[in-house]
Order: structure tokens, then sequence, then C-alpha cells
């Protein structure tokens, strides 16, 4: 097997065939310790993958594990918000260290570094997936049972990086009902699958909106694809959430620790499994 004398991340050739993807994988910081990671991706923006990372960290936190999530949404980061941080990341000559939630989930985000949370990130890919990169190399991460990434949708530049030089135990993939959103699934799947990564199953957000008055689930968006989906890949259903303003509410507030229901206890007996 031949090696690359090149950072292939920039080159623009088709080097994956040359290389085995272990020769990719990054090592945490020495002061790190970290047991299981697991990746929460999506084909496209908008379906809920922050929200489905969070109410994991959450569940887990409550099943008494140390728990922490990497943003790697960098231009889209909305995970400090979501859990009320409004400081910023310290650090000093032996690392950086992140944030902590109100319930004590380790946290770093872009967000966490700069000035100005609404100051924009306009950085070229490589760039980016560098950042990413670096918030799993030189972040000190304490004793965590269950890290979760939050990814950016779609299978570009940091998706691959993430694959790539973390070393994941599993993802767990994000969809709404549209029937579009079946095509772009399917995407995701297929570059796990490329990329050896495990699937753990798919999360469907926004799967319904249950009426308050005879508790009927009305499917606003149409039939759901999602066990199509399932099945044509050999996955599980780990979760079906409802469009439901209790989740955007506590979201917006900052206080997504809070939040009530047994929608994802079903993912977290799977993550809580893990080998």
């Amino acid at each position: 097997m031949s090696e690359c004398s090149h950072n292939c991340e920039t080159c623009g050739e088709n080097c994956s065939e040359r290389q085995n993807p272990a020769d990719f994988i990054e090592k945490p910081h020495e002061l790190s310790s970290i047991k299981k990671v697991i990746g929460v991706v999506s084909g496209k923006g908008g379906v809920g993958k922050s929200l489905v990372t969070s109410l994991l960290a959450v569940l887990m936190k409550r099943r008494e594990y140390n728990t922490a999530i990497i943003d790697a949404d960098i231009t889209g980061p909305s995970i400090p918000k979501a859990f009320g941080i409004t400081g910023k990341a310290g650090g000093d000559e032996t690392g950086i260290y992140p944030v902590r939630s109100k319930t004590g989930i380790e946290i770093m985000s872009i967000n966490l570094l700069l000035e100005n949370d609404t100051d924009p990130v306009v950085w070229r890919g490589p760039i980016i997936a560098g950042v990413v990169k670096q918030f799993w190399t030189d972040v000190i991460w304490n004793d965590v049972d269950f890290m979760f990434v939050d990814m950016p949708p779609g299978t570009g530049d940091v998706p691959l990086t993430v694959f790539q030089s973390i070393p994941l135990d599993g993802i767990i993939v994000v969809a709404s009902p549209q029937e579009l959103v079946s095509m772009v699934v399917e995407k995701a799947v297929k570059m796990a699958k490329m990329m050896n990564i495990p699937i753990l199953g798919l999360v469907e957000n926004m799967s319904y909106v249950q009426c308050p008055d005879c508790a009927k689930k009305i499917n606003i968006f149409g039939e759901s694809h999602i066990e199509q989906i399932a099945r044509e890949f050999d996955l599980k259903v780990l979760a079906k959430l409802p469009l439901t303003p209790h989740l955007a509410s506590i979201c917006d507030s900052g206080v997504v620790e809070l939040f009530e229901g047994d929608w994802m206890d079903g993912a977290a007996d799977v993550i809580e499994n893990l080998e």
C-alpha cells in the first residue's frame, strides 16, 4: 500500500484507496480520557440534529455518565445556546478547557471562542475541518464516558474529517418525514458505510404533531419514509420526536437540560449498551 507525501484533504485527489483509513485517526489530548464517541449526522440542514445531540447528552448525564459534546457545526453552532452557556472557554499552555453546563456536561463550540456569539465564521472548508480536529486533539476532556459530536449537515469537508480523524464508535442519522429527505438520508447512510463507521440507527424529528385534546397523532409532513429506509439498510429506528412547542421553547430558553419526555429513551439504551 503506497503512502502519500502531501495533505490529502486539500490535494483534490482520491487517495483513500491507497491509504489505510486508520492512518488518519488523530490521538486526543494526552490528558484527555474519552471512552465512547458518537457522531450525530444528517443529510441536510434544519432537521434537528443539534436537538437530538443535546437530548442524548442530557439523557446519558441523567443516567450518571460523564458526557461531553463537540459542536462541529462551525458555521452554525447552536449547542451553547441550547444549554444557556454565555461564558467563554479558557486555556493555557497545556491545552483548551471545555465549558461545563449547569449539570456538568462538557461542551466545546466555536461560539465559546469567539468574542461575540453573532460573529460570522467566514472560513474555507479545510480551515473549518482543522478547527474541528483541534477540538479533539487540543481540548482537555476529563474522564468522558460518552462524547457526542454534533456534525454539520451533508457529506462535505467537516463530516469527512470527523469520520477520518476521530475514532467514532457509531453514528446516529437524523431525518425529517418529508419524501425528499429519504434521498439525502441515503446519502448520509452510504457515506458512513463507505467509511466503515457503524450506524447505530435513525432518529426522525418533527415526526408528528399530537393533538392536545384527543392525543391523535397528525402527520403534518405526510407519511413518513423512515421505516422504509431503515428496512432497506437493515437499520433500527431509534426514536420519533414530535413537533412540539416544549422542545423548541427549552432550546430557545437555554434550558434543554430540563426537558421532559421519553421519546429518546430507546436511543439512549442503544448507546448505553455499546460494547
